[in-house]
């Protein structure tokens, strides 16, 4: 049986979140999807719109999605011990970084494979977020 993993905020679920889940579970015979805590978004200097423990229930509901648990800390190491994962997936903007190679190179030693996926173009949760905010300025000025 082949465990695949894979994490992320989820905020403001979209087409690029599905399209990596489904090409993930495509991929292997379990998927694990660790969704990143309020705590740890806010450690990133950001904040989720959708609290973590909707994220959590969005994503469980996935039906590429066979289990989901609480990524709180970035060490991706430290959960390969726990969850003993045989590959990871991962958004290709991480392809070819520093950080990236250096945790490759360690999970090379493990045997575990990393994928990379492309991440989808024209949408981000970052990119709807400043749309919304958009529109609501805009609602507002119209009203005034």
């Amino acid at each position: 049986m082949i465990i695949g993993y894979t994490t992320g905020v989820y905020d403001l679920f979209h087409i690029g979140h599905l399209n990596l889940l489904r090409n993930a579970k495509s991929m292997c015979d379990k998927l694990i999807v660790g969704v990143t805590t309020d705590e740890l978004v806010s450690y990133k200097n950001k904040r989720s719109v959708i609290p973590f423990t909707e994220r959590m229930e969005i994503v469980r509901s996935v039906r590429f999605v066979d289990a989901v648990i609480p990524q709180d800390s970035m060490d991706k190491l430290a959960m390969h011990d726990r969850l003993k994962f045989d590959v990871m997936f991962v958004g290709d903007d991480w392809f070819a970084t520093p950080k990236w190679q250096s945790i490759e190179a360690e999970f090379a030693k493990r045997g575990v494979r990393i994928v990379y996926f492309p991440y989808t173009q024209g949408t981000s949760s970052t990119l709807l977020n400043s749309v919304l905010v958009q529109l609501r300025n805009e609602s507002q000025t119209k009203e005034q």
